[in-house]
């Protein structure tokens, strides 16, 4: 069953005359219970997507629906069962942890006792804390609050708009832990992210740059429509390394990757041997060569070129 569904979604924004295009006709569907990931740099479309899934904002042009309602013609059902948990801390600094999960659940017409069970694991971490003002919170205890805020009226679909942005890494995995507990609870979940590494734990992830998608699939199904072989080299001349590859005809990409260099060749038949006479015309030093398996960002990097 199709919980979300968009189709050739369009937004574009104006400003002093200049067009933005935030959306390019995208489309999509997500599953029942599924974690879906929405992962692209900053200013690709994410925000925008959401917005409009969640009602507050409308598209030019294409249709989408949550839950089976329009999200133009059913506003007030969507939001009554869409949690939504924006990008920006936007809860209410000045007042305490139990006061703002209080006002959301009154906006909602239940309260924290009626959905605690839905909440408690998530808000036990944060209820020692329960009478500290919301702006006084740690990243990590701001991120629990808001997710709890977000469903303490027990929603089918969850939008969590780059939830981990800004977050340590303790807090991140914490995270992505309770997701997949909510997952379990049948619970829908929509996340955009700008980490690569997070498109790994979801259940299937949409590649979107400059309001177009490149690919919707699996992680696993992604990596394995890798188009070349790819390896990484390092050197104690890294910079110099990169401009003699990058300036080699046969290099289809060749960008930093932590310690290594990442190089795809054009041709498939090219191989180790390539890199070695690169390094050999140069004269680097401390020189290491190796194939490695693609990962979700050579994947993108890839269908960016």
């Amino acid at each position: 069953m199709k919980t979300i569904t968009v189709e050739q979604l369009v937004k574009n924004y104006q400003n002093d005359k200049v067009v933005t295009n935030a959306l390019k006709g995208i489309s999509f569907s997500v599953d029942q219970g599924e974690i879906f990931g929405v992962i692209g740099p900053d200013g690709a479309g994410k925000t925008s997507l959401f917005r409009i899934l969640t009602t507050l904002l409308e598209a030019d042009s294409g249709t989408a629906t949550v839950d089976g309602f329009d999200v133009v013609k059913d506003v007030k059902k969507i939001r009554n069962c869409v949690g939504y948990m924006p990008g920006r801390f936007s809860l209410y600094p000045d007042l305490t942890v139990q006061e703002n999960l209080e006002f959301f659940a009154s906006i909602f017409n239940t309260s924290i006792k009626e959905n605690y069970d839905l909440i408690k694991e998530i808000y036990q971490q944060i209820e020692p804390f329960k009478n500290r003002r919301a702006g006084q919170l740690s990243g990590g205890m701001k991120q629990k609050l808001a997710l709890s805020c977000a469903l303490i009226h027990k929603p089918t679909v969850l939008f969590l708009d780059e939830p981990t942005t800004g977050v340590d890494a303790v807090s991140r995995k914490e995270f992505w832990e309770m997701l997949h507990r909510l997952k379990i609870q049948g619970i829908t979940i929509l996340v955009s992210t700008a980490y690569m590494d997070e498109a790994s734990l979801c259940d299937r992830v949409a590649l979107i740059q400059n309001g177009q998608l490149l690919s919707v699939n699996t992680p696993k199904g992604i990596i394995s429509e890798y188009p070349n072989s790819l390896w990484a080299i390092r050197a104690n001349e890294m910079y110099a390394l990169f401009q003699a590859i990058k300036t080699d005809p046969e290099i289809e990409s060749c960008y930093p990757f932590g310690q290594y260099h990442h190089v795809a060749f054009k041709s498939p038949d090219s191989n180790q041997k390539k890199l070695e006479n690169i390094v050999q015309n140069g004269k680097y030093t401390d020189v290491e060569i190796k194939t490695i398996t693609p990962n979700i960002e050579d994947c993108f990097m890839a269908l960016m070129t």
